[in-house]
Formats: C-alpha cells, structure tokens, sequence
C-alpha cells in the first residue's frame, strides 16, 4: 500500500464505538473529583482529534500532522477508555470495554499501517 493510496477507513463503527466509551467514561469517573476536569476530559478527548489529522485521513484538516500523531489520539482514546471503565462502571461493563478496546486495535490495524507510510 502506497503513501499515495487513499487511508483504509477500518471500521468506523468499532472506534467510534470506542471514541463514545471514552468520552463517557473519563468524565463518568472523573465528575466525583472535579466537575471541571471532567468537562476538561470530554473537550481534550473531542478537540484533540478535531484540530489534529493526518491530510488524506480526514477529508477537512484544520492542523495537518503526521500519521504517528493520529495514531497517538486513538491510542489515547483506546487507553482512557480502558482505564476509565474499570474506574466508572461495574466489572462486566468493563470487561465489555476491554474486549472492544482489542477490536478497536484490531480493525485499526490497516489504517495505522498506512498512517505510518504516509509521508506528511
């Protein structure tokens, strides 16, 4: 696969999943500390991946970076959800959690593959 190739898209469906789990668990577990650090968490974990991107991953790039930086703010929502539903919800869920965690690096695998030989 080419850096000149178009991105595989994965599969949407399991990081966006993945991407809700984490913006409601960080400030699910965090609101019993601090209100505001929750709020902090929900506009860290949205903003980040809004501003950021690799150009020819996302169709609008506001702040273009390379694909090691795109692979971080998955990887980032991949361990906050992880970490973050064993802090806010019952064992099974977070089970639960963790099973998606590994699809999500799984079906991502193809993309960061390409992420990695894109020259940006």
């Amino acid at each position: 696969m080419s850096a000149s190739s178009p991105a595989p898209k994965g599969v949407p469906p399991v990081r966006f999943l993945l991407e809700l789990v984490a913006w409601t668990a960080a400030p699910w577990s965090l609101a019993s500390h601090s209100i505001p650090l929750a709020v902090a968490s929900v506009l860290v974990l949205i903003g980040l991946p809004t501003v950021f991107a690799t150009p020819g991953d996302k169709k609008q790039v506001i702040v273009a970076v390379p694909g090691v930086v795109t692979i971080g703010l998955v990887a980032l929502h991949i361990a906050v959800a992880a970490v973050a539903s064993w802090v806010a919800w019952p064992l099974w869920t977070a089970i639960a959690v963790w099973a998606l965690c590994a699809a999500a690096v799984v079906t991502e695998l193809p993309r960061w593959r390409w992420l990695l030989s894109a020259r940006r």
